[in-house]
């Protein structure tokens, strides 16, 4: 069994990110609920909701290509996973990613005699980054990592954000960024133990870090395969924040995960004593939240699954149960943020590169979103262990986000 230094030594030669360590500790990992027969529990509003139609983003997923292939800068992003968005009042929108190689890419040909444009071996990889789109075009990578290592053999990966008050009813607005901290460990935890969920406070227009609160401490959970982190996903309404998370119940050999939720009010994601937690029956500060889906045997999810709320409906993604956890992402539908989930409904299977690769952490991206329109991003990486740097050094495009266009309508 590696120490906690030859794993953290592993984890950093991989260059892998949040999806990965789901994929790796079980191939058909990132599961979520099957098909239940309860009715939909909504006033009228919710109604159940699938994928009607879909399509590759192609100018979307070109424009990170572009961006990530500029060899101008050493300290530019050139790829990376675990993609989150937020749009700033001033329009501008905020990605952030876990993982992230930095340095240059260079063009063809490449010392392995392929056509595709490719890195060295020895570029720089970081935690997290940064990385500023204006009217569409990506323009900026802010000093990585924005988040440091919060102590030796640990570190951030940053998840969902969202702007609001500094304090509750405040005039002032700041970036809360939700954030996973996760500690280096033996097998099977090579790529972290999941250790607390954190939030990073940036302030406007300037996105300076300010502060970074530890919102929910998990080192007292004696299993770390029971240890909640939250902010996978978020979602706004009627003045609460509902966050998200999950356990890592697949690296305990559990073929799936929880889902958990908590809520709360604007202004206080900084604030610990603002979190309530989801008990199965009520929101309770200080509780031991109580799964919303997963059973740890057949119905679960992995921690990267994103929910949206679509009229009065939630809708959830994630990848697909059994041996299509690795291709093909499926919906799931609730009429309160709590549940029940109702699904799988439709799936699709958005276009991969060529080899042994995977699809994961499918993120909506609402700030990207309209007229009907849902804007879902995957992260794609090699799949194996053995020879993984080497491929995501040889071929740039295994390690950025891909786009796909999705339109929902009424399942039946």
């Amino acid at each position: 069994m590696p120490d906690d230094a030859s794993a953290a030594r592993a984890r950093q030669r991989t260059g892998t990110g949040i999806g990965l360590l789901l994929v790796l500790v079980l191939a058909a990992a990132l599961l979520i609920a099957l098909p239940d027969d309860d009715s939909p529990d909504g006033d009228g509003a919710c109604a159940a909701r699938t994928v009607g139609s879909w399509r590759a983003d192609d100018g979307l997923t070109a424009e990170f290509a572009r961006y990530g292939d500029d060899a101008s800068r050493d300290d530019d992003w050139t790829g990376g996973d675990g993609t989150h968005s937020l749009r700033l009042p001033d329009g501008r929108v905020l990605w952030l990613f876990s993982d992230t190689y930095l340095g240059r890419v260079h063009r063809p040909p490449n010392p392995h005699g392929e056509s595709y444009a490719w890195r060295d071996t020895t570029a720089p990889l970081v935690r997290n980054s940064a990385v500023l789109m204006h009217d569409g075009r990506l323009q900026s990578t802010l000093p990585a990592p924005l988040f440091a290592d919060p102590a030796p053999d640990q570190w951030r990966w940053p998840v969902a954000a969202r702007v609001e008050p500094r304090s509750p009813g405040s005039s002032e607005q700041v970036v809360r960024v939700l954030l996973w901290v996760r500690t280096a460990g033996p097998s099977p935890w090579i790529y972290g133990v999941p250790t607390a969920t954190e939030v990073a406070t940036l302030s406007l227009p300037e996105l300076r870090l300010e502060s970074i609160v530890k919102v929910l401490d998990q080192q007292l959970v004696p299993d770390p395969s029971r240890r909640v982190l939250f902010g996978t996903t978020l979602v706004e309404e009627d003045g609460w924040t509902y966050v998200y998370g999950g356990d890592d119940g697949q690296a305990a050999s559990r073929p799936a995960s929880h889902a958990y939720v908590a809520r709360v009010p604007e202004g206080g994601l900084a604030d610990p004593a603002a979190w309530r937690y989801w008990t199965g029956s009520a929101w309770v500060p200080g509780a031991r939240p109580r799964p919303v889906l997963g059973d740890g045997q057949r119905k679960g999810v992995g921690s990267a699954f994103s929910v949206v709320r679509d009229a009065g409906t939630y809708v959830l993604f994630t990848m697909a149960t059994g041996t299509k956890g690795l291709t093909t992402v499926a919906s799931y539908w609730a009429c309160s943020p709590e549940g029940p989930w109702h699904g799988p409904a439709k799936e699709f299977s958005p276009s991969l590169p060529e080899g042994q690769v995977a699809a994961y952490n499918p993120q909506t991206h609402p700030v990207l979103s309209g007229d009907g329109r849902l804007v879902l991003s995957y992260d794609v990486n090699w799949l194996e262990t053995t020879g993984a740097a080497a491929q995501l050094s040889r071929n740039v495009s295994l390690y950025r986000p891909r786009f796909v266009t999705v339109r929902l309508a009424p399942a039946g």
